[in-house]
């Protein structure tokens, strides 16, 4: 049950999840007052079972598995002791509080905790994606094969706890419920704080596709760019009472060249075919197309100023809107190309990001 083979990250989606959206009924259902057919629970679970369980018996040289294995092993085995463990924690409280009560009333295996973690992330993935995404296949495909599975569910498990939580709010933010999603991002600020960057990002997104929101974003983005070391040394200082001080504080954070170009330029995808395919997202004024699109949006500034700041830290806040892109690349393709034509693209697009894959496993984690 570990993964040992990185190339079965693709050769199960690709055989296996293939064969099941090919031979599998879809089934009919209702979203957003339209009927659309979508995968059933089963087969849509199905799909994703050996992500999760790969995720669950993770070994310890992976990332950051022996901190959280660690964590785990650390945290407060009874109620009686929870209070002083918990009061103990400088930040991110809630996460280590997660931790006791899972070992006490649940389990107290590592490998039993990182499975119900991974099945919680993947199962807000699952939901999300099912209910939202035209090609619920293709989504799953993109999330692995652009390595955020790896990245997040192998890596960095706490910050996708708060992610996935937030993602499962798709449709909060599709309806405007701000006092509801605003509640959860705040509840799960307390598993990773920086989640509290979708309090403004959910109103930023909401309207119209590229309206005047997020062209100001855009120009706010520009002049931290154009006033760079202005903008670095306030993220210091800023970043000096939250999580990430320790990293200030050492060479990491120093020597961190950015972001890489190459993930930069695959994470503006959505972005940039969004500003092609304009005229059929205007046409369509698709609610959630036009939220996945802004989301784009941000997630392709979030990773430019990334490039030139901190791949550590701005790296990693563009995963709070790019799980969007997933979805809204397949509707981008069926809208904007003919039929024949958009399968002929899609085959292209998969074979580019296997690209992107092989690049990212092989170069820069030298794991195949």
């Amino acid at each position: 049950m570990v993964l040992t083979n990185y190339w079965m990250l693709l050769i199960w989606i690709l055989t296996v999840g293939l064969f099941l959206n090919v031979v599998i009924p879809k089934t009919l259902v209702t979203i957003e007052g339209k009927s659309e057919y979508r995968w059933g629970k089963f087969s849509a679970f199905l799909l994703v079972v050996p992500y999760i369980v790969w995720a669950g018996f993770r070994t310890d040289w992976f990332g950051d598995t022996p901190v959280y294995r660690m964590s785990f092993y650390d945290a407060a085995s009874s109620l009686s002791a929870l209070p002083a463990y918990a009061a103990s924690q400088t930040k991110d409280t809630g996460f280590y509080v997660l931790n006791s009560l899972f070992k006490i009333f649940i389990s107290s295996s590592s490998v039993v905790f990182f499975l119900a973690i991974a099945a919680f992330q993947m199962f807000c993935i699952m939901r999300t994606y099912r209910k939202y995404s035209s090609d619920y296949w293709m989504s799953i495909f993109l999330f692995i094969v652009s390595t955020d599975y790896l990245s997040y569910m192998h890596n960095g498990m706490r910050q996708f706890i708060a992610v996935c939580g937030i993602f499962a709010c798709f449709g909060f933010i599709l309806k405007k419920e701000y006092l509801k999603t605003i509640i959860v991002i705040l509840l799960l600020s307390t598993i990773h704080q920086t989640c509290l960057i979708m309090i403004p990002i959910i109103f930023i997104v909401q309207g119209k596709a590229f309206n005047k929101r997020t062209f100001i974003f855009i120009i706010l983005t520009i002049l931290v760019l154009v006033s760079l070391n202005q903008f670095t040394s306030f993220l210091e200082n800023a970043l000096k009472e939250t999580q990430y001080n320790d990293t200030l504080l050492t060479s990491v954070w120093k020597d961190d060249d950015g972001t890489s170009i190459f993930r930069v330029i695959v994470y503006s995808v959505p972005m940039i075919l969004s500003i092609f395919g304009k005229k059929y997202i205007d046409q369509a004024n698709n609610p959630m197309i036009n939220i996945c699109v802004n989301c784009s949006i941000v997630t392709s500034l979030l990773y430019i100023v990334s490039k030139f700041t901190s791949g550590i830290f701005i790296g990693r806040l563009p995963i709070y809107t790019s799980l969007t892109g997933y979805i809204l690349l397949p509707w981008l393709i069926d809208h904007i190309f003919e039929k024949k034509s958009a399968g002929i693209i899609k085959i292209i697009m998969m074979l580019l990001y296997v690209l992107f894959f092989y690049y990212q496993m092989h170069f820069s984690w030298k794991l195949l």
